[in-house]
């Protein structure tokens, strides 16, 4: 991807949510265009990388999946630690999942950094006809808590690519206006592969 604006930007990207709310799935509709039926779970934390080219900076994501298991759960402070987005996950279909979704974004609020831009998604939209999360809870909750909100579906790649590229959008605004949050500026060439993946 050219790089338009002059910056390369470095930002780490976390991905937080219960088991089953397709947030492998996001990442993979993403990064590779892919969607499975039959996605294994993530054992501790799957990372990927993408880059997303806009006027301002050529935004480059080290993106932290990470297991909904709770057996795993002690482990996330380690991936959201410093990262300059979270993006937490639920299963509209699910109501349980949203009520774990409040619960990282408690966790977030408590923990991560105050500049971490933090976005609300809930996922699985093809499945409306089973909906237990109305869009607009999702929307009031998320408005409440200073959250952006998106409905995506990884099956149907529903908004997927508008939420990276929103987040890409909004951190490169950031490193303008206030400097880096879990960002650094790059000063390499542009080229190579432009997307490298290790996942299980």
């Amino acid at each position: 991807m050219t790089n338009i604006g002059g910056k390369n930007i470095q930002a780490k990207l976390v991905l937080l949510g219960d088991v089953g709310t397709g947030k492998t799935s996001l990442v993979l509709r993403f990064v590779k265009g892919q969607f499975y039926d039959c996605q294994e779970s993530t054992i501790g934390a799957a990372f990927f990388t993408e880059v997303v080219s806009l006027k301002e900076a050529t935004v480059k994501f080290d993106i932290w999946d990470t297991a909904g298991q709770e057996r795993y759960q002690s482990l996330a402070p380690m991936y959201y630690r410093g990262a300059a987005s979270a993006v937490v996950v639920y299963d509209i279909s699910n109501a349980k999942s949203f009520q774990k979704a409040k619960k990282w974004v408690e966790e977030l609020h408590r923990q991560g950094s105050p500049h971490m831009f933090k976005v609300l998604v809930g996922n699985k939209a093809d499945l409306d006809h089973n909906r237990e999360v109305e869009t607009e809870v999702g929307e009031q909750y998320a408005q409440e808590n200073g959250l952006q909100f998106f409905e995506t579906s990884a099956k149907t790649a529903h908004n997927v690519n508008d939420l990276f590229f929103e987040i890409a959008k909004a951190l490169a605004r950031t490193w303008k206006s206030r400097g880096p949050t879990g960002m650094t500026l790059q000063n390499r060439q542009q080229g190579g592969p432009r997307l490298f993946c290790c996942s299980s």
